[in-house]
């Protein structure tokens, strides 16, 4: 494993060496002129541009977009902040959100930014967007040049996290080439931009903001492998890694690590097997809530991110773990002689392999995981070792996203989620009408649901945190381990980062799922030491 490890890197080594020489991608950062070069994953390379209305912005990278100005932004506990914005409101009933925004913001054209520009993005955003939900949003309307009215198809009470991560785009500017030469109002003009190489951006000097301390930011696009090689030729100043890459020692460099909400888990359909459509819901051993509270205490957390994090992850309950909506009902230790006692009690007896048996049916099932994730691949086989002790047989087995959806339905596979907004907590667990189950695995509960819709309908946001908590455990059900518990969460994984000495990167927020643009939300706040 080591030597290809190494041979992997000299090659990564190599071809990063010769993509510098070869074409006209910057190679150093001068700290004299305030700028830094970051690495990126080759997959936050955005597809369709620069163009919030197509996923800039959104997605699994979420994040504030450098070129555009967001209404509102998140602070570091995840509250909400005013950027845009000098004051917004909400209806009574939920159904109008009110938003005054200054009067001094101009785009880098020199065109003022009006209440028309917003109204103009959301209703784009509402027709376009195949990233971000907008269904509840009927229509945004300038009511004049500094208020925008978004009138809501059905309440919404965490329209503030939307709004924090859509860009404004000019109307007067805004056509289908938007995307590739980008007109904001933001910390940043992006100044040139090599496809599947770099973007370049530098500092907005009309920016209606604190002026960024980083001029110039430089973003390339790479692997792991060529991100180290970066490093290590002093190519870059941000280098993104993984745990596997973490006991590497690199001159002149030390490695960050950032606490995230990137969680790594797994479902449990929760019904009986049935087919409809060509598609099995329902897997026979995971329907017993005894299986499942069992398999969730049977998984020593601790040991799996020590062996497959190299120490670089926290342990995870919930997939809002650290989030201003978290139940720490969810927390729960490991504890295998209380596991095996849950299966006992189920009728789950050991047989003479060690696997248990109930009625004539095996204790097994398969664990899924994306085959090109190696990450996911090693915590599927270290969930199989340890629920061996526990007399379940588990095997595992890469897939492709092509069939990985519809198998989930009755076979559990390993995920990544986790965003800055409780609508992640939703998407997972609230029932859908078309199935009258949860979207991604069998399950329904009908008191989640209605705590989850009641969040939703408040008309105060921070109100709205108890219900998303209740959701989680009122005391009687819930999806945590004394409810029905169908998900197993395993582990939040730490971002990582080689850092050149010398450069102060500001204290970074929790990210969300994505090893991507969140690392330079506050770009503009680094500086060299």
């Amino acid at each position: 494993m080591k030597l290809r490890k190494i041979t992997s890197l000299l090659c990564a080594f190599a071809m990063t060496a010769a993509l510098f020489t070869s074409q006209a991608i910057t190679v150093s950062a001068d700290a004299s002129d305030n700028s830094v070069i970051v690495t990126m994953p080759t997959t936050s390379e955005p597809e369709s541009g620069f163009d919030p209305a197509y996923g800039w912005g959104a997605g699994e990278h979420v994040h504030e977009p450098l070129i555009q100005s967001t209404l509102v932004r998140t602070t570091k506990d995840l509250g909400i902040e005013n950027d845009l914005a000098t004051e917004y409101g909400c209806s009574e009933d939920g159904l109008t959100w009110t938003v005054k925004i200054r009067d001094d913001v101009k785009f880098t054209d020199g065109e003022p930014l009006t209440a028309e520009d917003v109204a103009f993005t959301y209703n784009l955003c509402r027709d376009n967007s195949s990233v971000n939900d907008f269904t509840m949003l009927k229509e945004a309307v300038a009511v004049d040049d500094t208020t925008v009215e978004f009138h809501m198809n059905e309440a919404y009470s965490i329209w503030p996290y939307t709004m924090a991560i859509v860009g404004i785009v000019p109307e007067h500017a805004y056509d289908e080439n938007y995307g590739q030469n980008p007109i904001g109002s933001g910390r940043y003009i992006m100044k040139q931009w090599d496809k599947g190489q770099q973007v370049i951006f530098e500092a907005n000097p009309d920016y209606y903001g604190e002026a960024p301390k980083m001029e110039k930011v430089t973003v390339l696009f790479m692997e792991e492998d060529a991100a180290l090689a970066a490093a290590m030729a002093g190519q870059a100043d941000v280098s993104h890694t993984a745990a596997s890459y973490s006991d590497q020692t690199v001159d002149g460099y030390s490695l960050l690590n950032v606490a995230t909400v990137d969680n790594r888990g797994f479902n449990l359909p929760c019904t009986e097997p049935e087919e409809a459509d060509g598609i099995t819901r329902g897997n026979s051993f995971t329907a017993d809530v005894n299986v499942r509270r069992a398999i969730n205490l049977a998984i020593d957390r601790e040991e799996m991110i020590r062996n497959v994090l190299n120490g670089y992850g926290t342990v995870a309950y919930s997939v809002c773990d650290k989030m201003p909506w978290y139940n720490d009902a969810a927390v729960m230790e490991y504890d295998l002689d209380a596991a095996k006692a849950l299966m006992e009690e189920a009728g789950w007896t050991e047989g003479e392999d060690g696997i248990r048996e109930k009625d004539g049916e095996k204790a097994e099932f398969t664990l899924m995981f994306p085959g090109s994730d190696s990450v996911r691949q090693a915590l599927a086989e270290d969930t199989a070792n340890q629920l061996k002790e526990l007399g379940v047989e588990v095997k595992t087995e890469g897939v492709g996203w092509d069939t990985a959806y519809d198998r989930a339905q009755s076979e559990p596979l390993v995920w990544g989620w986790g965003a800055h907004s409780p609508m992640e907590l939703y998407n997972i667990y609230h029932t859908i009408k078309d199935t009258g189950s949860a979207e991604y695995s069998p399950y329904a509960n009908e008191t989640v649901d209605q705590y989850m819709d009641e969040a939703l309908q408040s008309s105060d946001l921070e109100e709205s945190y108890d219900l998303w908590k209740k959701a989680q455990w009122d005391g009687i059900t819930g999806i945590t381990q004394d409810g029905d518990i169908p998900w197993i969460w395993l582990c939040n994984i730490d971002h990582l980062y080689f850092v050149r000495d010398g450069l102060k990167v500001a204290d970074q927020k929790i990210h969300p799922h994505g090893h991507g643009w969140s690392i330079v939300n506050n770009v503009d706040e680094w500086e060299w030491e």
